[in-house]
């Protein structure tokens, strides 16, 4: 899996419209294509300026296949009903890894760490 990380500015008093409208244009958009997972808003309660943008994928390369002139269109669309300014402050891509956890000691272990 692979995480889209996403920070824009956009003024205290227009966040939830663009967290509104980034659902219905972009979060739309992209939940059609090929390897999209999900999508999560955080918001900070100390940064009222801030939307961090969570877009989960199940590959790097299912997401990057996106056409760049569909991600145009979709960027126009939303610029047209957005009616405000805000701009990306920070990008990021992470991969996530998971590893086996178990409460279990391994057998031969135990008795060291019991009393």
């Amino acid at each position: 899996m692979v995480i889209e990380w996403l920070t824009f500015a956009v003024a205290p008093e227009h966040r939830e419209a663009f967290i509104r409208i980034d659902n219905e244009i972009w979060t739309a958009a992209l939940s059609q294509s090929p390897g999209y997972i999900s999508k999560e808003v955080w918001i900070s309660p100390d940064l009222h300026d801030q939307v961090v943008l969570i877009v989960r994928w199940q590959t790097r390369e299912q997401w990057k296949a996106i056409p760049q002139d569909l991600l145009d269109d979709i960027e126009a669309q939303f610029r047209a009903a957005i009616g405000f300014s805000y701009r990306m402050i920070d990008a990021r891509e992470y991969q996530v890894r998971r590893y086996p956890h178990s409460a279990e000691i391994p057998k031969g272990r135990g008795a060291a760490l019991r009393p």
